[in-house]
Parts: structure tokens; sequence; C-alpha cells
């Protein structure tokens, strides 16, 4: 099976007001190869006021992107043809619209799979449509809270304090040159950090900007990572001076940030 909805990242959240004209509704395209599960999804969100649009494809989703704006994907990963895989893939190489995977129990492997390559979030068949209405909202609440993606790095390296980041070999040094090991994970968070100085970013903000929905979406996992960071970049991480708590909001990197 294969069960798709995509969505365009217009304000969808202030939006979700059935009956209102002046409003745009929420557009979602619906891919699935077996019709009754792809136009049962599709029936039960025009119930609740949203606008949907079916494909029995891959090929016919790719179509229908092209020819129209949609607001967010739920795919689900077995199709014939191209598979759920592929077309997430896809999604994620040319643009960031939110997606969805509709899994089987069995289909464990793929699911982390397609976690890994950019998914939002995931589905378990057989689900309860409430359940994927709410997830979908969920998602979409994440993607309009991001912050902007600021302009890409033009140097390739990054200086903040006595310290230097390497983006290219995602490697740390002091102001004598001696390497500092990050994790893969340090490394995603302090680079998201030095990418937004002087940005108050939530905890949720920081899951999805470093690990997207692969992470669990709990507040210690990001807290813990702060804490081993702290330790490696402060000269005092009971009192930092890079990352700074907020109370109540997450985390600040205050900067300067310079790019050599």
């Amino acid at each position: 099976m294969a069960a798709w909805i995509v969505a365009r990242r217009s304000n969808i959240l202030n939006h979700w007001c059935p009956g209102n004209p002046l409003e745009p509704t929420p557009h979602f395209l619906v891919v699935d190869d077996h019709r009754d599960i792809r136009d049962l999804v599709a029936r039960f969100l025009k119930k609740h006021g949203l606008r949907a649009e079916t494909a029995a494809s891959a090929g016919a989703a790719r179509r229908a992107l092209d020819n129209g704006a949609f607001d967010l994907v739920v795919l689900d990963i077995m199709m014939p043809g191209e598979d759920g895989l592929s077309l997430c893939r896809h999604l994620r190489e040319h643009g960031k619209i939110p997606v969805i995977l509709l899994t089987a129990m069995a289909e464990e492997t793929d699911r982390i799979v397609g976690l890994e390559i950019g998914a939002d979030d995931y589905v378990t068949k057989p689900f309860n449509p409430r359940e994927l209405l709410a997830r979908i909202r969920a998602v979409l609440r994440r993607s309009q809270s991001l912050p902007p993606n600021p302009e890409p790095f033009q140097g390739e390296r990054l200086k903040f304090g006595q310290w230097t980041l390497n983006i290219d070999q995602r490697e740390l040094t002091n102001e004598e040159d001696l390497l500092v090991p990050l994790s893969t994970g340090e490394y995603l968070l302090l680079s998201t950090f030095l990418a937004r100085p002087d940005r108050v970013l939530s905890r949720d903000q920081l899951l999805d900007l470093t690990k997207g929905r692969a992470a669990a979406a709990f507040d210690r996992s990001i807290d813990n990572q702060v804490s081993r960071l702290r330790r490696k970049i402060e000269k005092d991480p009971k009192q930092p001076h890079f990352i700074q708590t907020v109370w109540g909001g997450g985390y600040k990197f205050v900067g300067p940030v310079i790019q050599l």
C-alpha cells in the first residue's frame, strides 16, 4: 500500500477554520495504490474541512506535485514500481514539504530508513484516521514554528571565542590548534547554534533542526546533549557563556560568529 499526504508550507494552522471563504484551505495529496485506503483518507480529510487529492502511484504523485501546490505528504512505504522511500528521498532532495509515513508493523527497518532520509513522522497500519489527523496537525505545527533557514555558510570554518569549527571536516579546534572530538550529535547541535546566534531556540526546534523526526521527542535528550557540548566548549559549564539557558524558552547561543 502507499498512502501519501502532501502539505504546502503555508501558515496552515492559522487557516484551519472550515467555512471561512477569506482563508485558504489546507491542500493535501493522498497517494495509495489501494483505492479504498486513499479514498477513505481523502474523505476523512474533506470531512474536516480540508482539501484532498488522490494518486494511485508515485508517478501520479509526481505529476500532481508538479501541477499543484500542496501542504503536507503522508506516505505509505510499500508501493509497486517506485516505492515510498524513493519518493520521500526525492521530496527531501527538492524541497522541505513535511512527510508522514504510513507503515505496516513488519516494516520497522524501512520505517527507520524513512525517518533517516527526512520523513517527519509515521503512523502504523491499521490506523485510526483521528490519529492520522492529529499527527498531521502536530507535524504542521512543528514545521510552522521552525525559524527561517539562515544563509548558507560562505566559508569552510566558523570562529567563536577561542574555538574554530571546520564545517567540511566536522572538527573543532581551540586557539592552540588542538582538536576536540565531537560526536555527530554534538556537531549538529553546535553547527545549528552557530548558524543562528543570539536567537532563542526551543527544545522542539532543536530536535527538528538537528535530528528531525528520527529523534525521540523528549526535552531531556536535548538537555543532555547541551550539557555534553558545554563541557567541551565552556570554561565553566555551570556558568556558560556561549550556550545560555532561556528559562521557559530553550537555549540561545551568544555570538559573535565569524566566517573564515
